[in-house]
């Protein structure tokens, strides 16, 4: 078995392990913001998307509601007319933190993610997952966060993006993910990289 297959074993371990733990942790933090977004506007307290995981097998996507239940289904926010006017306040501030992400700790609990990662296209993203293909960016687990999100995130360009994402996947190794999951740190506080649509 080569490294890098032995590496895929223990970082399926490693995202189970720190995700539950993430999980128990967080239950009051999720508890307040389900009721906060509950209080500001009717509807779930998650929303559910499908996007395509590893091999473009798709999956159920959760994250917390931030935009409200009129908003246009299946579309990249950034891409969005006026984004601003379907977001919530709560959401807003969401957003903002990238606290609207937590629920993916159950997908990673699940298998369908990994902590690090290329970032799970729509599935009517054609042009993401095609130009992924080039790169073999699509034969890996996609991510919570990965090296795309923290060289531009909503900023880059498709062609750009898939590229990071390959790159991830051909240098795959427990110290290249550790680098990227405390980059991303410091880019979530920073709010580096967050387009939320056009105006």
């Amino acid at each position: 078995m080569s490294g890098k297959k032995v590496y895929l074993v223990i970082k399926r371990l490693l995202d189970f392990i720190l995700s539950l733990i993430a999980f128990i942790i967080l239950l009051i933090p999720f508890a307040i913001i389900s009721i906060c977004i509950k209080i500001e506007s009717k509807g779930p307290v998650l929303f559910k998307q499908t996007r395509v995981g590893k091999h473009k097998k798709n999956f159920t996507i959760y994250k917390f509601r931030t935009m409200k239940t009129d908003t246009p289904k299946d579309m990249p926010t950034h891409m969005l007319n006026n984004a601003d006017s379907y977001i919530t306040k709560v959401g807003k501030f969401l957003r903002k933190t990238s606290l609207d992400e937590l629920p993916q700790i159950i997908n990673i609990l699940k298998g369908d993610m990994s902590i690090i990662g290329p970032r799970p296209a729509l599935w009517n993203q054609d042009d993401l997952i095609a130009e992924r293909d080039k790169y073999g960016a699509n034969d890996i687990t996609p991510g919570l966060t990965g090296l795309a999100q923290i060289n531009g995130r909503d900023e880059l360009e498709i062609p750009v993006k898939a590229k990071f994402d390959g790159e991830y996947a051909e240098k795959l190794s427990f110290w290249f993910d550790v680098k990227i999951f405390f980059k991303t740190i410091f880019k979530v506080f920073k709010s580096d990289g967050i387009v939320e649509g056009r105006k």
